[in-house]
């Protein structure tokens, strides 16, 4: 099963860019479970498979969940612990929607047995597949970079006031990654059209902050794009080459950069 639950592509490079919330399928015994509004996935993080399809000629790993957030969250703590606390977020085993829109059918939330299985089954293996890969890479060349790559819907009064910037880095405030990693990261923002911001909002999930130690040559930052960059925000949350043609070249050269500047962090 482990190895189902997961889309991945073994690169060249010491580049492995992660993508948990790509994932749209849910068991069926889940989705018996759920609201009928569920079962659009909207909190999905869309399209990202195709908009780092520049990852392959590049000779990056990619891996990609399978399965929807609403199964589990691979992004949280084995463990539920908030990582913002006293701000309004989801959970390991999320309960609502972004916006607020109660998921499971009254009574039909998963119980500690289900949430064990779900743990097990699920985040366990993308888990596992991380850490076999970034050590398989760190024993390669040394150092590696870590790219969480996600997207979210722009506006959430719920989880944030107003618009959020187009393009959100998190390094967990600087603990993830070295300082040069992200400085070259920002230097590649200067001449481009999206609003961006560092460690506002998003500083880095789950991923971001227990996988990046720069003192061990892992480097790690997560890029939380505006869904409103490359594709529709409302459903059926069609993809947008229109759009998607002018932040792809910018998200490809803030990736190369960061790969870059690994010899000499």
């Amino acid at each position: 099963m482990s190895e189902s639950v997961f889309h991945f592509q073994q690169g060249t490079v010491p580049l492995l860019i992660s993508i948990p919330h790509l994932g749209t399928e849910i068991p069926a015994a889940i989705t018996a479970q759920l609201q009928p509004h569920a079962l659009e996935v909207a909190d999905t993080d869309w399209h990202l498979d195709r908009l780092y399809d520049f990852a392959q000629r590049m000779g990056a790993s990619v891996l990609g969940a399978k399965y929807s957030r609403y199964v589990v969250d691979l992004n949280r703590p084995s463990t539920g612990e908030s990582l913002y606390p006293g701000q309004t977020t989801t959970g390991l085993y999320p309960m609502e929607t972004f916006r607020g829109e109660p998921l499971y059918r009254n009574g039909s939330e998963p119980d500690t047995a289900e949430q064990a299985m779900r743990l097990q089954t699920y985040w366990q293996p993308y888990h596992a597949k991380l850490e076999a890969e970034i050590a398989r890479l760190k024993s390669e060349f040394g150092s590696v970079l870590l790219w969480e790559a996600h997207s979210i819907a722009s506006v959430l009064p719920r989880l944030f006031e107003g618009k959020l910037p187009d393009l959100n880095l998190g390094t967990n405030s600087g603990a993830s990654c070295d300082a040069r990693v992200l400085d070259a990261v920002i230097a590649t923002l200067g001449e481009q059209p999206y609003t961006w911001v560092a460690n506002g909002r998003f500083k880095g999930g789950y991923i971001t902050r227990s996988f990046g130690r720069p003192e061990q040559g892992v480097h790690a930052i997560q890029l939380e794009m505006c869904q409103s960059t490359y594709m529709n925000e409302s459903s059926p949350f069609a993809y947008r080459p229109d759009l998607a043609d002018g932040v792809r070249p910018v998200v490809e050269r803030m990736v190369q950069a960061a790969l870059d500047a690994l010899k000499t962090a």
